[in-house]
């Protein structure tokens, strides 16, 4: 096993304070009874409805990330949810909800919906929803 140098220590760390706060900050990949369990404590809570395959879904991701590099209040105040829709599109999470399709984001706080966003790629549409949850 190779010692831990004070120069691998100084690049690692150099590199760690590099790194945009959205890859600190990932997507919580959704567990059944996961994301329940944040909105029902009254946490802000965002959840993407994805497929890998979807590209609205693609560009979608490419404007929330770009948003959550933009502005570190949206990682302090939000949970980030995905949903894979290949898995749980049909489950009760998304039933219960009444998620019409993949590509859909929503916002929760305090237990409630305060917003979403069916199939829209605009970045004033997606920023508006994260607003919400500031």
């Amino acid at each position: 096993m190779t010692p831990i140098t004070r120069r691998t220590l100084m690049l690692s760390a150099a590199a760690f304070a590099l790194m945009p706060l959205s890859a600190l900050a990932e997507m919580i990949d959704y567990a059944p009874g996961s994301a329940e369990a944040a909105i029902a404590s009254g946490d802000t809570v965002f959840v993407d409805f994805a497929a890998d395959w979807c590209s609205t879904c693609r560009s979608q991701e490419r404007t929330i990330e770009a948003l959550r590099d933009a502005n570190p209040a949206y990682d302090d105040a939000i949970a980030f949810y995905r949903v894979d829709w290949d898995a749980f599109g049909n489950g009760a999470f998304a039933q219960s909800l009444n998620i019409p399709r993949r590509s859909t984001l929503v916002m929760f706080r305090n237990g409630a919906e305060v917003g979403r966003v069916v199939a829209g790629t605009r970045e004033a549409d997606i920023r508006a929803l994260l607003d919400l949850g500031l």
